[in-house]
């Protein structure tokens, strides 16, 4: 096999092992390694070839994470039409990756300190601009800031996600329940 076909085959193996670890993690937050490479169909040792340990590991699905949510935004195509039309689209399209999100959004580390992952400050920018936006175009409440709404639909999506995982919640309602919980209270209304 030539080394490039071998570091392809490498790559692909990597891909599984991340999905496979997503998966596990969004069911199963405290697994641990060896659940992780049982899982997988690798060994341990397999496993600590591609990650050294835990941190490493959730390091490497937070960079697939952020990787998701990224494709989302640019499939939800923010700047098109209304924004509330635009959170409809992103919860839409982010929805594959709300338990991975949902996992994430629970690890604490990833957020804290210097090491903090600048995608997650690009992943902010952006939806609060889609806030910001619906905000001066009459669409949503100004009394509640972008970056508030941000981390509302963070939450939401993350709360939808794990209704759905433990079957409390149909799959098919997660994009409506989260879209229309979070604008409904958006929402600008007029004062009477």
């Amino acid at each position: 096999m030539s080394h490039l076909g071998y570091c392809c085959l490498m790559a692909v193996d990597r891909e599984h092992v991340l999905r496979t670890a997503a998966a596990l993690l969004t069911r199963k937050s405290t697994a641990t390694m060896d659940e992780v490479a049982k899982a997988a169909g690798i060994s341990r040792a397999t496993l600590h070839r591609h990650f050294a340990g835990r941190d490493a590991l959730v390091r490497a699905l937070e960079a697939l994470g952020i990787a998701e949510c990224e494709a989302a935004l640019e499939a939800a195509r923010l700047d098109e039409g209304g924004a509330s039309d635009a959170v409809r689209r992103l919860v839409r399209e982010i929805e594959p990756a709300a338990g991975l999100l949902s996992f994430l959004y629970t690890e604490n580390q990833l957020f804290e300190g210097e090491e903090q992952n600048e995608g997650w400050a690009r992943l902010d920018a952006r939806i609060a601009a889609l806030f910001r936006r619906g905000q001066a175009s009459g669409e949503f409440r100004i009394d509640l800031t972008p970056a508030w709404l941000t981390e509302a639909l963070y939450g939401l999506m993350a709360s939808g996600a794990w209704a759905v995982q433990e079957g409390r919640v149909a799959a098919n309602d997660f994009t409506h329940m989260i879209v229309e919980l979070l604008l409904g209270g958006a929402t600008r209304r007029e004062e009477s």
